[in-house]
């Protein structure tokens, strides 16, 4: 057969495993098809989809099986030389350390306690102003949290469209608002209540739902949701 059939580039695009992924996912993609995307081609007889196939049949299918194998054993199967071997054995070594590690844990936001025993280390001590958000998904796990903005001692500027740029990029459905006094006067500013106010509606144009909004001071806290301010 001519080795141009073969190539993988003469495929329809549907049946290429790298485009398979890209438009359907990566699970989609068959144990082989997955190796296939590893080795990234055969030989003159063989596609790498081929060549995958060939490999993977040699453990039964097994991927643990596959892990044990040595560069010098995999480089036995033609088309495959030390390069190949070692993305091989270094993308399996790379799933194994996956297996053995847990899961990072994301704080959970039930109060604005919550919230200042989260934020007081980052914004307590610090001598100027800072606006960070917290974006939660529906548990109210925290996805991410996010300076916006660094001022001056009194005040920092907040631009809302910065804010839900990252909240619909993570997929946030609350956020909370966070700043610090540097001052340790807890009393939200005028400026505190009119941020906050422009915040909330434009959340709700996007069924985003603002939380809360927590000034931090050194030992200290005010909360908006637990003030009624929201």
């Amino acid at each position: 057969m001519d080795y141009r059939q073969k190539s993988i580039k003469n495929w329809a695009e549907d049946d290429r495993p790298r485009e398979k992924m890209l438009s359907k996912g990566q699970q989609s993609l068959s144990d082989s098809e997955l190796l296939a995307i590893l080795l990234r081609s055969g030989d003159r007889q063989n596609s790498a989809l081929d060549l995958a196939k060939q490999i993977l049949a040699s453990v039964d299918n097994n991927w643990n099986d596959l892990s044990r194998l040595s560069v010098k054993e995999l480089c036995r199967f033609k088309g495959v030389g030390p390069v190949k071997a070692v993305t091989v054995i270094t993308a399996l070594e790379i799933g194994r350390r996956k297996a053995t590690q847990e899961l990072s844990v994301k704080p959970r936001i039930r109060s604005a306690t919550d919230i200042f025993e989260l934020m007081q280390p980052l914004l307590g001590d610090l001598n100027t102003e800072e606006f960070w958000v917290l974006y939660l998904n529906q548990k109210n796990l925290v996805l991410k949290k996010e300076r916006i903005s660094a001022g001056g001692i009194t005040q920092t500027v907040v631009d809302p469209r910065l804010i839900f740029k990252h909240a619909l990029l993570e997929g946030a459905t609350g956020i909370v608002l966070v700043h610090n006094h540097p001052s340790s006067n807890l009393k939200p500013s005028h400026s505190d209540k009119s941020i906050t106010s422009k915040i909330k509606t434009a959340a709700r144009s996007l069924d985003i739902e603002v939380l809360d909004h927590v000034i931090i001071t050194q030992k200290n806290y005010f909360s908006f949701a637990e003030e009624g301010l929201l």
